[in-house]
């Protein structure tokens, strides 16, 4: 039985879902706004799909945040949410069907889904308020987004649940079970310079070291790797520690909107978890796996 993945398709994106169709079956890919506007999205999943020959079927998914914001992170990823030293993805025009549809089908033939979400969730939550009764049959959603300290976006959230903040308290509310592969963990895995020079696809290596150059733009020597941790969490939870929390998140604050709040007191059974710790030099050999062969 294979897996979903909702992503908003940017360069670490990319790397997930190479890593996850490496390792498992992925039933469909669904496409949100969030590392830059739909178009560029889709732009980029086409991009992909011809590149590396992709037969997994994608879709067209959210524009906008639920409440009709539209926040992206292209002041970090550049305009197509995909920077490199060099080579791109080619221009390929984008023509998917929409995507809750396509996610409703699949729900009703599973009865433990799997998803993986690497952006905003936005697709997950219209499609917990249009089919309320497929949510049972979602085992977990893997998100990578949120934050137990510190955000990124914003001092205090992470861009992921800054983007669609109601999205994530939509699912809350309704206990789906979600765990939140959040910033602290995923900076427990870092690529440098050496793991660009390792790889070998040319393309893969460009997008790798424009990736890294936001890091070395900013006077660090390495990068954490995002969104394909949060694919290692799915596809090798054994690397991780786990544990059950309390979580919400903050919609109304001036400074806080989008800030996670977790709380391990008394959490024990709770449906959503974080990872504190992993073994970091395993899963970063995990994730490296898609730039060597």
């Amino acid at each position: 039985m294979g897996i979903w993945i909702d992503t908003d398709m940017g360069v670490d994106d990319l790397f997930a879902v190479l890593l996850a169709l490496r390792h498992a079956t992925v039933d469909g890919i669904s496409l949100t706004f969030g590392n830059a506007p739909l178009p560029q999205v889709a732009a980029n999943a086409a991009g992909a799909m011809a590149v590396f020959g992709w037969s997994t079927p994608i879709s067209m998914g959210a524009e906008r945040a639920v409440l009709g914001g539209l926040e992206t992170a292209q002041r970090i990823l550049g305009d197509s949410g995909m920077p490199t030293r060099g080579l791109s993805l080619p221009p390929v025009n984008a023509q998917f069907p929409p995507a809750v549809p396509a996610l409703a089908r699949w729900l009703k033939g599973q009865d433990d889904a799997q998803i993986l979400a690497l952006g905003p969730l936005t697709n997950l939550a219209t499609l917990a308020l249009a089919h309320p009764d497929l949510l049972d049959r979602i085992g977990r959603i893997t998100w990578m987004g949120g934050a137990v300290g510190a955000g990124n976006h914003t001092a205090s959230a992470e861009f992921n649940a800054y983007a669609d903040p109601e999205a994530l308290a939509i699912l809350l509310a309704r206990d789906v079970p979600i765990t939140m592969v959040d910033l602290d963990i995923c900076r427990q895995v870092q690529i440098s310079e050496d793991d660009v020079t390792a790889a070998t696809d040319p393309l893969l290596r460009d997008l790798l070291g424009g990736y890294l150059d936001i890091a070395l733009s900013r006077g660090r020597p390495s990068m954490a790797l995002y969104d394909p941790v949060a694919a290692a969490a799915l596809l090798r939870p054994d690397l991780f520690d786990a544990a059950p929390v309390h979580l919400a998140v903050e919609l109304c604050g001036q400074h806080t909107r989008g800030r996670t709040v977790t709380d391990r007191r008394g959490a024990e059974g709770q449906l959503a978890h974080i990872l504190p710790g992993c073994d970091a030099k395993a899963v970063h050999a995990l994730c490296m796996s898609v730039f060597t062969p």
